[in-house]
């Protein structure tokens, strides 16, 4: 298939095709001629691109992806994966205590009366 065809496939571009190519993102690309063509471990290929990109990874992190085909490239994905995964649950567990604070504050004001003064969540807990 060439490369629009491909594009149609994905929901790409060619333009980020040719970018993700240019990166040695999608391997040795088979040429006739001028003409890109695209078999469909490249479909898959694209598709895995994408899905990172949506997850938040940078075509520069991407690297390892030139060699999962390897039993070392596929360690090097794992590994990027797993990375980003630790990543995400520190995130997550910051987001959680910025929660909790929050919540704790919402409470806090819950108890004001119609002259300005909060009790503490001590006082309230008292």
């Amino acid at each position: 298939m060439r490369i629009g065809e491909l594009a149609a496939l994905t929901g790409c571009t060619p333009k980020a095709l040719r970018l993700y190519e240019t990166r040695g993102l999608l391997g040795s690309v088979a040429r006739q001629g001028s003409y890109r063509h695209y078999g469909p471990e490249d479909v898959q290929r694209v598709q895995w691109i994408r899905q990172a990109l949506a997850l938040g990874f940078r075509l520069a992190e991407l690297q390892p992806l030139r060699t999962m085909d390897t039993p070392e490239g596929a360690a090097a994905v794992l590994a990027l994966l797993q990375t980003r995964r630790q990543a995400i649950a520190k995130e997550m567990a910051r987001l959680q205590a910025a929660d909790a604070a929050l919540a704790a504050l919402v409470a806090e004001l819950g108890t004001c009366n119609g002259e300005n003064t909060c009790r503490t969540l001590e006082q309230i807990t008292a």
